[in-house]
């Protein structure tokens, strides 16, 4: 199988060579005529011939860089980001990204599709996958720190009702003293237990900077980005226009389809009911909020996914599967027993099970809700005859 790259390589020195070649044909020829029609019309300014050809000469390569700069800025003109789009595509974490891709598609020989999922595999495998391991590690750490502040508060309240009486404090002084040591005794269990309430955000610290710098570096790639007259960034587009699969022949277009962008929606919608069915814990206002907010988000990335290029949804779908697999694998009792995560009670021992019968009830009640409306509309129409 002939290589598109280094085809395209040579046709490419091939092209620039004959035309090399063409054009110091023409600038020799045009100087020895321009010098000949100066001897035979003057001879005695045979010294200054010289000077004139280099003149002409240089008028000609600023006019030639005017044209090279005039057409960089159209370029730079007809580019397909802006404003802080644009500083992203040209960002050093976007090149960086953007080169790693290009190395594992030239080292593996995957098609395009392909090095983008098993990219995809990779970077979640080394970096978000041991972020979510050690969110979890403090999730059950800060949940067991929690089993041990009633004895604490316990005995704050007797110390601070016997200093209330002891000092003649108010309520409202005592509440002070009361409430800093009660606060510095939680300070120090999470420092004994190394397990700060800022790290269960850690996933998202690491994960959304990946997902901003692979989905700009791709649709770099698609675009030619951030320099569309380098030779590798036309050929990489035109690989990438021959690197689909199945109904996605060419991943520079949109999904026409729509099965990426709709599965894109359905496998996010099951990573939040799943985390949603799996919660022990009575559900706050505002995890119930958050709840609805990450539902409308999901829904509203389907007509994105419907209008970005094919690679930007492949990777999407690859990366929210590879999440729905991973909350998955890290439910599993015996996978968190294997990984150091602690047990606590929370934890649910059967989550699959529990899953499935959420599912059960769930379509049992849809049944009954269709079976109901069936038998009003019948009886409705009865009464009509």
């Amino acid at each position: 199988m002939i290589n598109l790259r280094t085809f395209h390589t040579k046709i490419g020195q091939h092209i620039y060579q004959q035309h090399q070649h063409v054009i110091t044909q023409r600038k020799i020829s045009s100087i020895s005529a321009k010098c000949g029609s100066v001897r035979r019309v003057n001879n005695y300014k045979n010294s200054n011939t010289s000077t004139a050809c280099v003149f002409q000469l240089q008028q000609r390569g600023l006019s030639e860089a005017a044209s090279v700069n005039a057409a960089t800025s159209t370029i730079q003109v007809q580019s397909p980001f802006s404003g802080i789009w644009l500083s992203l595509s040209q960002s050093t974490p976007v090149a960086y990204m953007q080169d790693a891709l290009i190395a594992l598609h030239d080292s593996s020989g995957l098609p395009w599709w392909a090095s983008i999922v098993m990219s995809t595999v990779l970077f979640r495998t080394f970096i978000t996958l041991p972020l979510a391991i050690y969110q979890h590690k403090i999730m059950a750490r800060l949940e067991l720190l929690a089993l041990e502040m009633p004895a604490i508060v316990a005995e704050l309240k007797k110390e601070a009702a016997i200093a209330m009486k002891k000092f003649k404090w108010s309520e409202s002084q005592t509440r002070v003293v009361y409430n800093r040591s009660l606060k510095k005794q939680w300070n120090a269990l999470v420092v004994r237990d190394n397990c700060h309430p800022a790290k269960t955000f850690i996933v998202l610290w690491g994960q959304i900077p990946l997902w901003i710098c692979q989905s700009v570096a791709l649709r770099n790639l698609v675009h030619m980005m951030p320099d569309p007259t380098a030779l590798q960034a036309q050929i990489i587009c035109t690989e990438m226009t021959v690197g689909g699969f199945g109904w996605i022949p060419n991943l520079t277009e949109v999904d026409s389809s729509y099965i990426l962008p709709v599965a894109l929606g359905l496998i996010n919608l099951s990573i939040i009911e799943m985390q949603t069915i799996l919660r022990n814990r009575p559900t706050t206002r505002l995890q119930k909020y958050a709840t609805n907010v990450f539902r409308v988000l999901t829904i509203a990335m389907v007509p994105v996914a419907c209008s970005v290029p094919s690679a930007l949804c492949v990777y999407w779908v690859a990366s929210s599967g590879y999440g729905l697999a991973q909350n998955l694998l890290l439910t599993t009792p015996a996978v968190r027993r294997s990984l150091g995560i602690p047990l606590t009670k929370t934890e649910v021992q059967n989550p699959y099970e529990r899953m499935w019968l959420k599912m059960k009830t769930i379509t049992a009640k849809t049944d009954q809700k269709s079976a109901k409306q069936q038998a009003d509309h019948s009886n409705t129409e009865t009464k009509t005859k």
